[in-house]
């Protein structure tokens, strides 16, 4: 008995151990994501970089939305670094020797509240196309790269170190062997780290570094220490002279200096100093000493943004790039404003000035890129740069739904899902609610032309999106009690009251009627620590108040679906309660999740929407330099819980969960470093990276009658993965399914939606940003099981040893995007395994179980993705192009709305699924008015199959009379010449009847109009596929003219082939003539 109770715990293990396997991603990448944008309100742009030998190639990092290549001066644009381990960018520089050699630093440099870590150095030799992190991974943050202008394989990185705690990876490094190994040469202590550095353009020795003291707390932040400094080097590094108050600098601690240096004098360099008061200073004397300039309109947040550039050809001309631009023509003495706070969005970060063409500028911000060609007089916005960032992400019910969010900066906005419009979605398409920085937007439940939206510090309002008007409606207190909301305050919506909504300040606020009036129904939920409620003293040096550190507050409130009375909450000090009776009592459950930190932030918590007792809980301490991901389960209202995401199975601390509403196993989490998902409650994580780029995951939704997975980033704008039922199932059968050879899963709805046409643009050419589109009509997911690696060596050959690198090299090579083909038959794909079928056959059957539709497509291992056009079998029009015997019939009339069964048919395999189709929601149309318009259809396409047949037999006879020649070889002279002249006449006439169908072969020029069948044909065409009921007039008379045009020709036909033709082949059949050669004996005689 023992024996079998010991098998029996081994099998449970091993099957256990099994169902717990990763699954290879790379055999869904069928599965597309795509992203929908926006763009129009871009994204922090940190750094630029141009080629100076061909300045339109330019390359730009941004805050956490990776890096980006132009080859065409700004117009095109393609992301280049999505595949590394995580997007945001501090600083780039290019070897101008080699400009194929770039260099990254990751991690934005300018320590905000939002700010998004690196993990180090990045190189590539190959314009960007691969990548090596080349280590300083500790560094958190860099903010300068210097190549050293004679030796490229000497470089410079200005490390800033973590923003949100002390470390030793602060400084400046040195490499003198490409980055294989780097020596800190500047260090002053673990809180100082190095803002800026630049180096002089006449001896590449000699470098200049700003050293910054700071320090950032999830509830403060301090500027300036005894640590900031000004350093120079005449050695590359190997010794540092500080400059101080007796050189001209300001007594007293300093903060963060920006630097620049005069490319056309250099002796004069500039540099902006926070201090008790912040000024610009000036030395002429290459930074030896040093006087005060300015200290007027010359920025306001230095620790946002401390950035001074002087034009490469006028010393006296400078840039001063902080929340505005501002351009000094005497030398900083005094500023004009060129970018003020309208037109370019404010808050810049990144600038570069051409060395030949100082007229040549490009700027960037908190809204993205923008380039002037004039000096700075006009600008051009960037528009196809999608690096939102994202905070909340939310859906509402409309067909096609629409998505919302709000960004960093960039305000709150509502755009499509999907578009029923030619052109894609467009910037044009998102509509801004409102404005700040914001966060949650809400669509109201019942009316979705209502959104509830918010801006920084827990502003709400209440904005009717047709007229524009907005309500504000931020709670009070009723005893005048002062509310502390975080910078990106808790909402939620009463799942039980379409009209009701949650709002976290350090209570938990609950509104009935859309945020009219407000009831607090719970007493302080956080720690209410006042040691840290001193944001008004927050900047350090120079005061930086403005929500963003507003700490012991509600991060997170989260109602339960199931239960009325059950509402979890997250504060940012660390608080996990929950309440079961409304709001009556609260439970704090933080010492229950085991290895979080006391005060960790409870961003996110996402609830079962079956059962109230679950829940997932997000928790991140990151703010606190600890950077462990860590995610939670409770299955008893928080008694237990259990870690199920960690360092060791997850990259990037986590942000966002959310659990599949159908497959409770199916598990979505997002981090700071990409998207990935688990198929057993997680136990194990897979990471998606089919098209999605390791970017901030900071928001997820599943639309309840799409299937879709609504995923927000925060850096690379919104991204959806259509109808996730496949990754369900496969959760479902605990992976199971994809043992099958062969499977087709369920079919989302479609919908036989008309089109409009462009919206703004008809030919956009290519600086527009188009969001990537649903495809239109019926999509099936189908799998084919990759074959194993024994049957793949089997099925190709071993190759030669002098092939083997090159074998590698493809194999290494990343998989091939699908290639779009709008043709109904499907994506095509590369790397098809042998030995199995290339084609699946499809075949519709309506609910009579006619087969209303055939046609093949092209699959690849693993998952696939298939569409079909909602459209019948079709009739081929007259035309030269000789079918081939494996040809898909052509797509005809469209269908009816129905369900229809769909068969698959790969090899000796076989499977289907069922698709239901829509009706245009827009149009009501009674299903009478399409049955006559289909019966005009099928009176159509029976006048065009005959006249398809007539061509045909136009083109059997032209052939006949080839065959003819061609069997005449042997035959007398004179037989030859009379038949070939018999055949010649009869060719001539083929070439007259012919015209009467379509245009002669090889015709010089155009010819778009003409009496010939298919004109007729083609005019009837359009006019039967505008019609949505009974043919209309037009539609007619155009069948009147086809009618009356097929019968005259059908009897030209019919009279060539009774008389003429018939004639010809009497004659040809009364010639005596062998179709065998003479045979002459062979012999040696």
């Amino acid at each position: 008995m023992k024996k079998i109770t010991l098998s029996l715990c081994l099998l449970a293990l091993t099957t256990a151990v099994l169902f717990a396997q990763k699954i290879n991603t790379d055999h869904l990448k069928g599965i597309g994501i795509r992203n929908i944008g926006p763009a129009g309100m871009s994204g922090r742009v940190t750094a630029i970089d141009v080629v100076l030998s061909n300045p339109d190639v330019i390359y730009v990092g941004t805050a956490s939305g990776g890096v980006w290549r132009s080859e065409s001066g700004g117009i095109a644009w393609t992301p280049i670094f999505d595949k590394e381990a995580m997007q945001s960018v501090g600083a780039i520089a290019i070897n101008q020797h080699n400009p194929s050699e770039i260099w990254v630093g990751a991690g934005e440099g300018n320590p905000r509240n939002s700010q998004n870590s690196g993990n180090g150095i990045y190189k590539s030799l190959d314009g960007g196309k691969t990548w090596k992190n080349m280590g300083l991974q500790g560094t958190k943050t860099i903010h300068r790269i210097i190549i050293h202008r004679d030796n490229p394989n000497t470089a410079f990185v200005a490390a800033t170190g973590s923003a949100w705690g002390p470390s030793a990876d602060r400084g400046v490094y040195r490499t003198t062997d490409g980055g294989k190994t780097w020596s800190k040469v500047l260090y002053v202590n673990d809180q100082t780290g190095c803002a800026d550095m630049v180096v002089d353009p006449s001896n590449p020795n000699k470098i200049i570094a700003a050293m910054w003291e700071y320090g950032r707390k999830p509830w403060t932040f301090k500027s300036g220490g005894p640590g900031s400094g000004l350093y120079v080097s005449f050695d590359g590094g190997d010794s540092w002279q500080r400059r101080t108050e007796a050189d001209g600098l300001p007594k007293g601690e300093l903060g963060r200096i920006g630097l620049a240096i005069a490319a056309s004098k250099p002796n004069i360099v500039y540099a902006l100093v926070e201090a008790k008061e912040n000024a610009l200073y000036k030395s002429t004397d290459g930074g030896a000493k040093w006087v005060k300039v300015a200290d007027k309109n010359i920025g306001d947040r230095p620790f946002y943004y401390a950035e001074i550039y002087v034009d490469p050809k006028n010393d006296n001309r400078l840039y001063n790039i902080y929340s505005l631009v501002s351009k000094s023509e005497d030398g900083g003495k005094t500023f004009e404003v060129i970018l003020p706070y309208s037109g370019v969005h404010p808050d810049h970060h990144a600038f570069w000035i051409s060395p030949d063409d100082p007229e040549y500028l490009i700027e960037g911000n908190d809204g993205g890129l923008n380039i002037s060609r004039d000096g700075g007089k006009n600008w051009r916005f960037v528009e196809n740069l999608p690096l939102a960032q994202f905070y909340h992400i939310d859906y509402d019910m409309d067909i096609p739904y629409n998505v919302a969010g709000g960004m960093q900066d960039n305000g709150s906005w509502v755009g499509p899902s999907a578009v029923w419009k030619d052109g894609g979605i467009l910037n044009s398409d998102w509509q801004e609610v409102y404005f700040g920085d914001g966060f949650d937007v809400s669509f109201r439940p019942d009316n979705n032309r209502y959104v509830y939206a918010m801006s920084q510090g827990g502003n709400l309002g209440y904005i009717d999106r047709l007229t524009g008007d907005s309500k504000f409606i931020k709670p009070t207190h009723p005893d005048g009690v002062e509310l502390r909301f975080n910078w990106n305050a808790a909402f939620a919506q009463n799942p039980f009251n379409p009209r009701g909504i949650y709002y976290g300040s350090q209570f938990v606020h609950k509104s009935n009627d859309n945020g009219q009036s407000w009831e607090i129904i719970s007493p302080d939920l956080t720690t209410n620590d006042t040691t840290k409620q001193q944001q008004q003293n927050s900047g350090g040096l120079t005061p930086d108040v403005t929500s963003a550190e507003n700490h012991t507050t509600i991060l997170a409130v989260a109602p339960s679906p199931a239960d009325p009375n059950v509402i979890w909450v997250g504060t940012d000090d660390g608080n996990l309660q929950l309440t079961r009776d409304g709001g009556k009592s609260w439970t704090n459950l933080a010492s229950r999740l085991p290895g979080a930190n006391p005060g960790s932030w409870i961003p996110y918590i996402e609830v079962s929407k079956k059962n109230a007792a679950e829940a997932f809980v997000i928790v991140n301490d990151y703010r606190r330099n600890d950077w462990r991901p860590m995610a939670y389960y409770t299955a008893d209202y928080g008694a237990t819980f259990k870690r199920i995401a960690d360092e060791n199975k997850v990259d990037g601390h986590a942000l966002c969960i959310v659990q599949d509403p159908l497959e409770p196993n199916l598990l979505w989490l997002g981090t700071d470093y990409g998207l990935y998902f688990s198929i057993d409650m997680g136990d194990t994580w897979n990471k998606w990276t089919n098209g999605y780029p390791s970017v901030s995951t900071i928001d997820l939704k599943i639309h309840p009658r799409e299937h879709d997975l609504i995923v927000g980033t925060f850096g690379r704008a919104a991204w959806i993965l259509d109808d996730i039922r496949p990754i369900r199932e496969i959760a479902r059968s605990k992976g199971k399914v994809l043992d099958k050879p062969f499977s087709a899963f369920v079919s989302p709805d479609a919908y036989l939606a008309n089109y409009r046409s462009f919206d703004g643009y008809h030919f956009p050419a290519d600086a527009v940003f188009q969001g990537e589109n649903r495809r239109n009509g019926a999509m099936f997911t189908l799998w084919v099981k990759p074959m194993p690696p024994a049957a793949k060596d089997a099925a190709s050959p071993v190759p030669a040893e002098k092939d083997k690198a090159k074998s590698k090299a493809k194999t290494d090579k990343p998989a091939a995007e699908p290639t779009k083909k709008d043709d109904g038959k499907g994506d095509k794909k590369e790397g098809k395994d042998k030995k199995q079928p290339e084609k699946v056959k499809i075949n519709v059957l309506d609910n009579l179980g006619d087969t209303i539709r055939t046609y093949s497509v092209k699959l690849d291992t693993g998952m696939n993705r298939v569409y079909w056009y909602l459209d019948r079998n079709g009739v081929r029009f007259p035309s030269r192009r000789e079918q081939k015997p494996d040809d898909d019939p052509p797509g005809g009339m469209p269908i009816l709305p129905g369900v229809y069964k769909v068969l698959f048919a790969f090899g000796d395999h076989k499977d289907s699924t069922m698709v239901t189709v829509h009706p245009d929601p827009r149009i009501q149309i009674p299903l009478g008015d399409l049955q006559a318009r289909d019966a005009a259809y099928r009176d159509f396409y029976a006048i065009v199959n005959k006249a398809s047949k007539s061509f045909t037999q136009l083109q059997d006879a032209r052939k006949t009379i080839q065959r003819v020649d061609n069997a005449l070889t042997n035959a007398p002279d004179s037989t030859k010449q009379q038949i070939a002249k018999l055949g010649k006449t009869m060719q001539d006439s083929l070439d007259t009847l012919e015209k009467l169908f379509t245009t002669p072969e090889n015709q010089k020029g155009i010819q778009r109009f003409g009496d010939n069948f298919n004109y007729y044909i083609f005019q009837t065409m359009g006019y039967l596929r505008s019609l949505d009921g009974p043919p209309n007039q037009p539609v007619q008379r155009m069948m009147t003219q086809l009618r009356s045009y097929a019968a005259k020709t059908f009897d030209r036909i019919n009279a060539f082939f009774s008389k003429d033709f018939a004639g010809y082949r009497q004659k040809v059949e009364a010639v005596p003539f062998s179709l065998f050669k003479p045979v002459d004996p062979v012999s040696l005689e």
